[in-house]
């Protein structure tokens, strides 16, 4: 059912300190940037900054997905609650979070225009 990894969403109450420190970490401009979401796209995956996500619940984790409404029937089937209904938020991408019997949130994401790049600095150090 899961693809692979797809994107890590941290709360970013003061956005603009966010993506300041994350361009600065990253060593990359985001390629998103509006006042409801940034983007950057680092190691072919994306980070998002969220300024509306409660920053006490923590960074949402995405797994890319087919068809994420039957991925979360599926889930939902097996006993999971649904945490975010699924929404759409432009350009065909699809998503919801679903939590787990033992608590843990899952998001799911059907995102067609989703292409992992290989980065370009990724050398063949320890962690490849």
């Amino acid at each position: 059912m899961f693809l692979g990894l797809r994107t890590v969403i941290y709360p970013a109450p003061d956005l603009e300190a966010a993506k300041r420190w994350w361009s600065e970490v990253l060593g990359i401009q985001p390629y998103f940037d509006e006042p409801f979401y940034v983007a950057f796209e680092p190691g072919g995956y994306e980070l998002g900054l969220d300024p509306n996500a409660d920053p006490e619940l923590g960074p949402r984790t995405y797994w890319g997905v087919r068809n994420v409404d039957e991925a979360v029937s599926r889930m939902v089937e097996a006993g999971a609650s649904v945490r975010e209904p699924v929404a759409q938020p432009g350009d065909g991408i699809r998503l919801g979070v679903v939590v787990t019997p033992d608590g843990n949130p899952v998001g799911l994401i059907e995102n067609p225009i989703f292409e992992l790049h290989e980065p370009e600095d990724a050398g063949e150090g320890p962690g490849r």
